[in-house]
């Protein structure tokens, strides 16, 4: 009777594991999707947010269940020790019994490699499964990395004229531009030109001061520009920037490909991690690995561990940010080096699997 307890015990915590996976993996996989822009909106970005807490709930879980599978196993090596039977011997001989144990409830109590716990056909789902991993790694680098850089393209004071409830215009320069500096790139060519500006605006005030107004051609007195302004703070002065996109910095919107230069690197930023990493990291970590070393790293409660804590640092580092929130030094690391944390740290936990 207590066989079949344990037993059952054992084969719910063995779902719990295979479930968080699951919902887990589309959780991560749903909230990197909204961070690329697929529903943008004001802050605070609700949407990522829940699913993000979902995906590192669920990582946090399944690391708890794989530990918890290991209290059996270490119970009955434990009594095996004490009565002195061989423990090589009896490993060798139920090795195939232990491998079809999905079907034998009773004797999961005496589990000592959880991680042998095969569906039918188990290495061709374990390669799937590995290779599904991957390449929601790499999607996932390439959203932190793109969302975080696209998310605050506005800054410094885009940012203090939208929390003071900023609207764009449209506006004319009505002074001779001061300060008019060339932007240049590395082969001496124009990219635009920075000034500044005092501008009229349309339904607002006759006189704006833009400092650092950015145009892609050489601002003058008539130029027609568009402006992001605070009705009820026009001490701040405007913010011009044809490079970015006024309105969704207005609204607070994110969207991680706007329609500007910033939104072309973006996007070559995004193929590059995601499409270049995931195409080969995915077939290393997938077709050079044995199936029955990918299985023990799936079952493996300290590999977990490590995924898991990844996990949650970085959903804590973007909650301020997807809030609306000023970040702490702790936080603004976890989510600037989410990108690249989650890459190695999945290599290094998966190492071991190329042996």
């Amino acid at each position: 009777m207590r066989s079949v307890m344990v037993g059952g015990l054992v084969w719910g915590l063995v779902w719990v594991v295979r479930l968080c996976a699951l919902v887990g993996w589309v959780a991560t996989a749903v909230a990197c999707t909204w961070l690329l822009g697929v529903a943008p909106m004001p802050q605070p970005w609700n949407g990522p947010l829940v699913w993000g807490a979902v995906a590192a709930g669920c990582a946090v879980v399944r690391a708890l269940a794989l530990w918890g599978l290991r209290v059996p196993a270490a119970v009955a090596w434990w009594r095996r020790r004490r009565s002195g039977v061989s423990l090589s011997k009896e490993r060798l001989a139920d090795r195939r019994v232990r491998r079809g144990r999905w079907a034998r409830r009773g004797r999961w109590a005496d589990w000592e490699d959880v991680h042998e716990l095969f569906f039918r056909g188990h290495e061709i789902w374990t390669k799937l499964r590995t290779a599904a991993v991957w390449l929601l790694v790499a999607f996932s680098s390439g959203a932190f990395f793109v969302a975080l850089l696209t998310g605050s393209e506005a800054g410094g004071k885009a940012e203090t004229l939208r929390d003071a409830g900023a609207e764009v215009s449209a506006a004319m320069v009505v002074e001779k531009p001061a300060a008019v500096r060339a932007d240049v790139d590395d082969e001496d060519v124009v990219q635009g030109y920075s000034s500044r500006l005092v501008v009229a605006v349309a339904g607002g005030p006759e006189r704006l001061t833009v400092k650092g107004a950015y145009t892609s051609e050489k601002p003058r007195e008539g130029t027609e520009v568009d402006v992001l302004w605070a009705r009820s703070a026009t001490r701040l002065g405007g913010y011009v920037h044809e490079g970015r996109d006024l309105p969704a910095i207005a609204a607070g919107r994110w969207k991680a490909f706007p329609d500007s230069e910033l939104g072309g690197t973006m996007l070559f930023a995004f193929i590059l991690l995601a499409v270049v990493f995931g195409g080969v990291l995915a077939p290393v970590f997938t077709l050079m690995a044995d199936a029955d070393d990918l299985q023990e790293l799936a079952w493996s409660p300290l590999a977990q561990t490590v995924r898991a804590a990844l996990a949650a640092a970085v959903f804590l580092g973007w909650r301020p940010l997807l809030l609306g929130e000023q970040p702490q030094l702790a936080e603004l690391i976890s989510a600037g080096g989410g990108f690249f944390l989650v890459l190695v740290v999945y290599i290094v936990t998966s190492i071991r699997s190329l042996r």
